[in-house]
């Protein structure tokens, strides 16, 4: 009778952190699977919904940023081990919780106007980053994280406003880099572009619905 040996994954500490990861990836991923089907069936309240479905998209992201050169494609990281988890997917895709991204009213919600003032502040924000010559990813991705999640709390917003279908765009982008990749010169121009046009969108909107949309 042979000998059972046990078959070792990794030959050196780097290659052991990168199968935990890839672990810890494939874990979260399950379980905001699990948490939207939760949210969808009422299993859960929406509150505590919103800051678990934070909590994991924040955790997604820096795992991204760990694994960006081992897993270019969480697509096809997801097929490579069979995770059929399409709601997880989409949520990781939209990087906000849906109670945002439908905008689930709710007894404490603030107001339109403090909403809008949310949007403008932190598109003028984004903007002067940009103006401000920085172009690294862990400059730039957190303004842009702000400013969609504003956006969508503004519910008068159609969900194919250029704003958010834009930065939707770019939040890809930046999820495929390192914290340090910088964007080059003509992209940080077209972004800084592209972040103007949705600014003037949105004041068009404004004006053209009277205050209200």
């Amino acid at each position: 009778m042979s000998a059972v040996h046990d078959v070792k994954l990794w030959s050196n500490k780097k290659e052991r952190q990168q199968y935990e990861n890839f672990a810890n990836l494939f874990a979260l991923i399950k379980t905001i699977e699990k948490l939207e089907k939760a949210y969808m069936n009422s299993a859960v309240q929406n509150d505590t919904y919103e800051v678990s479905c934070t909590e994991y998209v924040a955790k997604y992201k820096t795992l991204r940023t760990a694994l960006v050169d081992s897993v270019p494609d969480v697509q096809h990281f997801m097929a490579t081990y069979a995770l059929h988890c399409p709601s997880a997917q989409h949520r990781l895709h939209v990087g906000i919780p849906a109670t945002i991204e439908h905008r689930v009213n709710r007894p404490a919600d603030q107001s339109f106007a403090v909403n809008v003032a949310e949007c403008v502040h932190n598109f003028i924000g984004a903007m002067d980053t940009l103006k401000l010559n920085m172009s690294a990813k862990d400059q730039i991705a957190p303004c842009l994280d702000d400013l969609s999640a504003s956006l969508y709390k503004v519910p008068q917003l159609p969900n194919n406003f250029v704003g958010k279908t834009t930065l939707h765009v770019w939040m890809d982008k930046f999820d495929s880099m390192r914290a340090s990749d910088e964007l080059g010169e003509d992209e940080v121009r077209q972004l800084l572009y592209d972040i103007e046009i949705s600014y003037n969108a949105f004041m068009h909107l404004l004006g053209t619905s009277g205050g209200g949309m």
